[in-house]
């Protein structure tokens, strides 16, 4: 066996069924034999044990030497058991590869097993947690005893190998229910919904969210149903006993359906009653006649089978919609445009409900009467429209635009797959002894006071106000902007308990880096201060809104790390496994803030406001501080262009009518809530990334910040043996010009066209003009840092 990085046996053995074929209710799933990976780094009397053991408990067995054979091996055949060597650290990281493996789709139906040393007797035995947390499913003691690891394996087999067999087979019966035409409602056996298929959110007009964790006594009721009927239906069902018959429903918009339905008790543990499966159709004929029933209900054990049968509908595809029905104005239209409503266009839909709904309908009936080919045409623009990456244009090769396409990576990706068991930790730097005696305004110095002065002009130079204030701007910066929009009055709270909240905020920045710092959350106050006084963003705006920006600038990057994200995912740090390495850090910085300003009273700038306005004041916060993540920035900017920028500039070259009614059109497009969530998300996301609009010298200098923060992640990637995110970003050869370029032509340039077309910000274009020509020129000189070599 020895001298393969990959090994297979396939045994002659005879198939068993009592491991391979697994009733799942009436559906019988069919394996082929069980597929074992092995992870050796060397051959030993152990891995021979586990060889000869999957020898004959008849299973299919692979070795792998190292990590990377062993991902490659499973992704190739999608083992149902992998079994890991841990007990000689210095071949590689056992933790380490069980991550690597549960990194990857397949693995959530794999059972990982640990092979661990003996103790001696008088050690204590280890925990399993840490294994645990790795990813493994349980441990095996060293044995070389090939009846021992058979034995283990099958207990594995009979116990989780066969409950994840069962687990697929509810995937496929999922997937059924999606698709199927009857509308389904499954309820706990105290009446709370559970589960409603997306033919029951067409059918009932509700999203699945308004119903799920609800009892069915919540939602109104029709009152054309005999006054004993409900009655009627759950004496039956609580004996046990299936009902089907006639039954009024009321729709979300307020209709009576009348529908056939059938309720089936679902016997689970304890042989008691755990569940209802309600499956529901519309009571009409292929006439559109209602039928007529001398008797309204009826439990099936007291009537035959065929009297049910002629219930049901003998042309299913009448249901489905057609272009006619596409093109109908009539008030059936908006219930029609939720049918056959995906779920990812349902996320879309959020803010822009119709268009892309609308698009994927027109889709959906077009296919039925089209030519195979162009069916199939069509099928590939809906997985096109169905995918979360609807909103990121594709990338020239790497070749083409390194410093493109590295920006793009490093900043709109989670992470690769961690490929090393490293891990980074934050360094906290919160304690007290950092924050200084509070100040008011009235205590300023003389000198930041005058600077303060000009707080509200665009060209404010946020880096003399940190070279005045000992790098602390953000508490003097944030006293003197929170004071101007009367913030302490709209939360109720005194100057003191501000100015502990602002120094408790500035303190959990990491002064340390060169970029994101507590300058940079002050630089995106000013920008979030400076945009908020536009007269287009004000009027679209109340005073809850203003609030929540300017907290949500102070806070957007607390206890940043000066890592991307991307990095944190590599190295396994905690944040990214608590966070599920989606937007690790904007995640991190809003729920960070909130626990900060809860801990205290002295500095819980929230106290003294009512539990409702505090709700809706902290999600504004979260959803800003989320906008600030960058792998969703061409659906936010997308969205903000087509349901503002557009919409207005159509009033405005179409409209004939007043001035009065032109403004008064506009407005009503600004002050939607929707939009008012899209015009909050694009202010902060242009304040965060402003600094291209900043004067030349203060562009510069950012320019800097970011390249040398981003020269130390790749410095620490290559010492810690990380995938190196953004290769271009390497100290002794970047380009400082080229990635100034890079980042303006992809995320600033349209942006911020987007946003002066809104808010009107001639002077930040001719900024930004200036700079991009600026960047140009020293890149045409072949100038790779941030200043033009001195004449010579």
């Amino acid at each position: 066996m020895s001298g393969l990085t990959t090994e297979e046996f396939s045994p002659n053995g005879p198939h068993k069924v009592s491991a391979t074929e697994e009733c799942v209710g009436p559906m019988r799933l069919t394996q082929e034999p069980i597929q074992v990976l092995l992870v050796f780094a060397k051959e030993d009397g152990q891995s021979d044990a586990f060889w000869w053991a999957c020898d004959r408990a008849g299973f299919r067995c692979n070795i792998a030497r190292t990590p990377e054979s062993a991902v490659e091996c499973f992704l190739d055949k999608h083992h149902e058991i992998i079994i890991i060597d841990g007990r000689h650290s210095r071949y590689f990281e056992p933790e380490a590869v069980c991550r690597m493996i549960r990194a990857t789709k397949p693995s959530e139906n794999t059972v990982i097993l640990a092979v661990v040393p003996q103790k001696p007797p008088d050690q204590e035995e280890p925990s399993v947690l840490p294994l645990l947390c790795a990813g493994f499913s349980r441990r095996f003691v060293e044995n070389s005893s090939v009846s021992a690891c058979y034995n283990e394996l099958i207990q594995i087999e009979h116990g989780e190998v066969r409950c994840q067999f069962k687990l697929r087979a509810c995937n496929s019966i999922f997937t059924a229910l999606e698709h199927c035409q009857e509308a389904v409602e499954i309820t706990s056996e105290e009446h709370i919904i559970q589960y409603v298929n997306p033919a029951f959110e067409r059918m009932m007009g509700y999203h699945k969210g308004e119903l799920i964790g609800k009892e069915l006594t919540e939602l109104p009721k029709s009152d054309k149903n005999r006054a004993d009927l409900l009655d009627t239906i759950n004496t039956c069902i609580k004996k046990g006993k299936e009902w089907q018959g006639i039954y009024f429903a009321r729709k979300k918009s307020g209709d009576s359906i009348q529908q056939h339905v059938k309720i089936t008790p679902v016997i689970g543990q304890g042989g008691k009653i755990r569940h209802f499966v309600a499956i529901k159709r519309p009571h009409i004929d292929n006439n559109n006649q209602v039928h007529k029933f001398n008797k309204e209900e009826r439990c099936s054990g007291e009537h035959s089978q065929s009297e049910c049968h002629s219930l049901r509908h003998r042309d299913r595809r009448k249901d489905s919609i057609d272009a006619r029905s596409l093109s109908s104005r009539g008030s059936d239209a908006p219930s029609l445009q939720n049918r056959r409503y995906s779920s990812v266009a349902r996320i879309h839909s959020m803010t822009i409900e119709a268009p892309i709904t609308k698009v994927i309908n027109i889709i959906n009936a077009a296919q039925e009467s089209s030519p195979v080919t162009v069916a199939e045409a069509l099928d590939r623009v809906l997985e096109i429209l169905r995918t979360t990456e609807l909103y990121s244009p594709q990338l020239a090769s790497k070749e083409d635009d390194p410093h493109t396409n590295d920006l793009v990576g490093g900043l709109m990706s989670d992470g690769l797959r961690r490929l090393s068991g490293n891990e980074y930790v934050f360094c906290k730097n919160m304690s007290q002894s950092q924050l200084a005696i509070p100040v008011t305004l009235n205590d300023v110095p003389p000198s930041i006071a005058e600077m303060l002065n000009d707080e509200e002009c665009w060209e404010f130079n946020i880096l003399d106000l940190e070279a005045a204030t000992h790098k602390r701007p953000l508490t003097y910066l944030g006293l003197k902007i929170f004071t101007s929009f009367g913030v302490c009055e709209f939360l109720n709270c005194s100057e003191a308990t501000l100015r502990s909240w602002l120094q408790l905020m500035e303190a959990s920045y990491h002064s340390s880096n060169s970029y994101h710092n507590s300058t940079h959350a002050a630089d995106v106050l000013h920008a979030t201060a400076y945009f908020l006084r536009k007269e287009r963003v004000k009027s679209s705006l109340d005073q809850l809104d203003e609030v929540a920006a300017l907290i949500a600038a102070t806070v957007h990057d607390v206890d940043h790390p000066g890592r991307t994200n991307s990095f944190l995912c590599n190295a396994g740090s905690e944040l990214a496994i608590l966070y599920n390495d989606t937007a690790v850090l904007e995640s991190h910085h809003a729920a960070l803030a909130f626990q900060l300003t809860v801990r205290d009273s002295k500095s819980n700038i929230f106290k003294n406001i009512d539990r409702n306005q505090f709700r809706t004041l902290r999600q504004a916060i979260i959803d800003m501080v989320l906008a600030t993540e960058m792998t969703r920035h061409f659906e936010h900017v997308s969205k903000f262009v087509n349901s503002i920028n557009k919409p207005m500039a159509a009033i405005e070259e179409t409209s004939t009518s007043s001035v009065n009614s032109d403004c008064e059109g506009q407005a009503n497009i600004r002050n939607s809530p929707e939009n008012r969530l899209l015009i909050k998300r694009m202010l902060i996301k242009c304040a965060d990334v402003a600094n291209p609009c900043r004067p030349l010298e203060l562009c510069i200098e950012w320019a800097g910040r970011i390249s040398e923060e981003y020269f130390a992640q790749t410095d620490e990637e290559k010492r810690q043996g990380l995938p190196v995110v953004m290769p271009v970003f390497d100290r002794n050869t970047c380009s400082v010009p080229k990635s100034q370029i890079s980042f303006i032509d992809y995320f600033i340039t349209d942006m911020f066209d987007a946003w002066d077309a809104f808010a009107s910000l001639p002077g930040l274009m001719e900024h930004l003009s200036e700079n991009y020509k600026y960047w140009k020129n020293l890149d045409e000189m072949k100038c790779k840092s941030l200043r033009p070599p001195p004449p010579s």
